[in-house]
């Protein structure tokens, strides 16, 4: 079997993690930057028909990791990617608050 090609980049035109595989647009994670320094990831979607590949986290760890780049904080407001936070409590200092 054929690997995918999957790559994450921050959209800021539209406010989201794009997640590409194989050069179309597989899934994203929207957010708003609330207050300077401060990104909140509001909503995580996969097309349907990608399900089961784990590009879910592969997504919330790219935006992760990005935030952390940048020395910013998060608010996880979706229920995915604080789900994902609780699962990998290396991203548990980027929490706003927290």
């Amino acid at each position: 079997m054929v690997e995918s090609v999957v790559d994450v980049h921050d959209n800021t035109e539209d406010q989201r993690y794009d997640l590409m595989v194989d050069g179309d647009l597989g899934g994203t994670i929207v957010y708003r930057d609330p207050r300077p320094g401060v990104r909140q990831l509001v909503h995580t979607e996969v097309r349907p028909e990608l399900g089961g590949r784990g590009l879910a986290g592969v997504v919330a760890k790219a935006a992760l990791d990005d935030i952390r780049a940048k020395g910013w904080q998060v608010v996880p407001t979706c229920p995915y990617v604080a789900s994902y936070i609780e699962k990998h409590p290396e991203y548990a200092d980027l929490v706003a608050g927290g």
